[in-house]
């Protein structure tokens, strides 16, 4: 059976002859396509013909015999004199004196590996000289590498703007080759011995590196640049750390091991099992692959963000959103998060009374965003400037357009939040999104101003998009239900007018006076009853500012509650005096909306209030129940939607009429409700006695007002 040793003999064997054919190769393509007029044309296919003899010496008598090593001391002379011939790639090898001084040098180290072949072969008699001739010729090699690497550096960062992307691969492939030789020499240095595991893949290595040498030959190949993809780029270096860590936990563990006896055991168990524990606990950490990704794109790539690859996962993001079941406001904001690693964020949208208000939050449940989230002063800026704010550097007292006092404080207290982007849709302001700090923190810099705009001005034409498709479906439900108020109306209409002819034929040919009489006033109740439908619904969503005169809200509010005496319980709690300018009628139907809503929402014995108050500037009157509730996403997005009803059979306007006929005669209204324990309904309108003052106001200050 062979053993581990014949199994390594026989894997260089294979490596060599693969290393070999591949300089082979390579000086054959030289040859034959390499560019003839550079000067180290003749010079790179002679010292890949010998290191091709080298492989193949050394394959068949071994790295060690008289052969091998003369043919490897002849290998590396010709690698010398090709560093010399790229120093005339730009005409330096005439100017730099002490370049030539350093060449003589490594050529005589060089040379001096033969006399001690010589002196291993006639005089190293005794095991302490040859060790001793082992460690200078390890010593010479070791010299050799560091100053043809020296050279490397000099020739490659003195070069020319023009010579060195000619210079990128050739002084690469020597790079790599004086590199390993330095470590290889250096470990058989220090061990005293020659590394079996690095002279199996010697070979290989040496034939890897004749690649390069062939690429950098020919001048259109040599300007190529190699552009891996970050996902290839930041995995690979993944590998490599984790390759690197492995390898220092072990030769650290080996060294322990000199220690001896069981404490040196002692010592090396317990130090593995610390690298262990610390690795399970780091290497998987999302800070640590974070700050991996940055490193990568900061010394590796050009730009920060591959775009074509932000810019298909933004899509898929945003186009994707009925497989997830995510709404869009949340695409939003997850897909802004995506490309800066935010691992969180929230959006704000206009709001319903001028006004931006929250209206997604992803994945950042503990924020608390106030009502009005955002000033006015700060939304008109960024329409102004069109900018992205950091909010550290507003943090740092840095105020580049007069943001820092704008700024609100639940943002600036915010230790997470990190960005507000505005999304803008030409000169106007769609929404905002505010995203917070990434796992592994960093500043923002020109790359993610200019991506996060772009992509700001993108979804601000998405919510634009969405906004218009809103309204054109509910422009076409109010059309629907038009129609069917058509022929209500037209139905009606009939109704009462056969009615009405039945009252004038009984009055005309009824016999008993008193049957006739009752006939007649129950007759013209029910005309006047559909009369007065009729007028209502011919009324539906009409402006009622004209009818508008003083009224009291305590008036309005017991004729509500006597409507619907023996029907609910409905009482007025508070009575406060509270006299507005309103409309009597349509104030009277927006509170039985209201109200009846109330008691659709609560027990059959569970009573509703009536609330009137009044604060010296505004008359208010609340609707008050200990029903189901309802949740803030659905008072968002569906209370005040028509046609969006939550019983089985409702047109889902009654909230909506209620808003606009308060609206229509300049009152306001709000709403708040927690789910299982009720909602209340607040009415409020200026009092009669200040309504002149604001009427006769500004806009703008009537709206700061109320």
């Amino acid at each position: 059976m062979p053993s581990v040793a014949d199994f390594g003999n026989l894997l260089g064997f294979a490596l060599y002859l693969i290393g070999g054919a591949l300089c082979a190769i390579s000086a054959v393509w030289i040859a034959a396509r390499g560019d003839t007029d550079r000067p180290d044309h003749r010079g790179l296919i002679g010292a890949l013909g010998l290191t091709a003899l080298w492989c193949l010496v050394v394959a068949a008598l071994g790295p060690l015999s008289l052969p091998a090593l003369c043919v490897e001391i002849g290998r590396n002379l010709a690698w010398i004199f090709v560093l010399f011939r790229l120093f005339a790639l730009d005409g330096r090898h005439q100017t730099l004196k002490p370049m030539r001084a350093v060449i003589i040098v490594l050529t005589f180290v060089e040379l001096l590996q033969f006399g001690l072949l010589f002196v291993a072969q006639r005089w190293a008699i005794t095991l302490e000289l040859n060790e001793l001739v082992f460690q200078v010729s390890a010593m010479f090699h070791i010299m050799v590498a560091v100053g043809a690497l020296v050279l490397l550096h000099n020739l490659y960062v003195g070069a020319t703007s023009t010579a060195r992307p000619m210079l990128r691969w050739s002084a690469g492939g020597l790079a790599a080759l004086w590199a390993f030789d330095l470590h290889f020499f250096t470990a058989a240095y220090i061990g005293g011995t020659i590394p079996q595991e690095l002279v199996i893949i010697r070979g290989l290595v040496v034939g890897l590196i004749a690649v390069p040498l062939a690429v950098g030959s020919k001048r259109s190949y040599a300007l190529m640049r190699l552009k891996p993809s970050r996902s290839v780029t930041f995995q690979s270096l993944s590998l490599l750390a984790i390759g690197a860590y492995l390898l220092l936990m072990a030769g650290i563990a080996q060294s322990l091991s000199a220690l001896g006896g069981d404490l040196g055991r002692l010592a090396q168990v317990g130090f593995i099992f610390i690298a262990v524990v610390w690795s399970l606990l780091w290497l998987p950490s999302q800070r640590l692959r974070g700050w991996i990704r940055v490193t990568a794109i900061k010394h590796l790539f050009q730009h920060r963000y591959d775009y074509r690859a932000e810019w298909l996962r933004f899509t898929q993001t945003i186009g994707h959103g009925d497989r997830t079941r995510e709404p869009l406001e949340e695409r939003i904001v997850k897909a802004l998060a995506d490309i800066t690693d935010s691992p969180s964020g929230l959006l704000l949208l206009p709001g319903e009374n001028e006004g931006f208000e929250l209206a997604a939050q992803w994945a950042w449940k503990t924020v608390e965003v106030p009502s009005d989230p955002l000033p006015a002063e700060l939304i008109k800026l960024f329409e102004e400037k069109n900018f992205i704010l950091d909010v550290d550097d507003v943090r740092k007292g840095i105020d580049q357009h007069g943001e820092a006092g704008l700024l609100p404080d639940w943002i600036r207290d915010e230790i997470n939040a990190w960005a507000v982007v505005p999304l803008r849709h030409f000169d106007r302001i769609t929404g905002v999104v505010v995203l917070t700090r990434p796992a592994d923190p960093r500043r923002l810099d020109w790359e993610d101003f200019d991506l996060l705009k772009v992509v700001g001005q993108q979804l601000a034409s998405y919510l634009a998009e969405q906004s218009g498709q809103e309204a054109l479906m509910e422009s076409a439900r109010f059309d629907e239900f038009n129609r069917r108020i058509a022929f209500v109306m037209h139905d009606i209409k009939n109704l009462a007018s056969q009615l009405s002819l039945l009252a004038r034929n009984a009055e005309r040919h009824a016999e008993n006076p008193d049957f006739r009489a009752d006939m007649l006033v129950t007759l013209r109740n029910s005309a006047d009853k559909l009369n007065a439908l009729l007028a209502r619904l011919g009324r539906y969503g009409a402006t009622n500012s004209e009818n508008c005169e003083d009224i009291d809200l305590c008036t309005v509010a017991r004729r509500v509650v006597s409507q619907y005496e023996g029907v609910h319980a409905v009482s007025l709690v508070r009575s406060e005096p509270a006299k507005v300018r309103a409309d009597l009628e349509g104030l009277e139907q927006a509170l039985v909306h209201l109200v009846q809503n109330a008691i659709d929402a609560s027990d059959p014995g569970s009573p509703v209030y009536l609330d009137v108050s009044a604060d010296g500037v505004r008359a208010r009157i609340e609707v008050v129940d200990s029903g189901v509730g309802m949740s803030p996403e659905f008072i968002r997005t569906s209370l005040f939607k028509p046609f969006v009803s939550s019983k089985n059979g409702g047109f889902g306007i009654g909230a909506f009429e209620a808003r606009e006929i308060v609206r229509a005669m300049g009152g306001r209204l709000q709403v708040d409700s927690r789910e299982g324990l009720g909602t209340r309904f607040i009415v409020s309108f200026p009092l009669a006695a200040v309504a002149g003052f604001l009427n006769s106001s500004s806009p703008h200050k009537t709206a700061e007002v109320a």
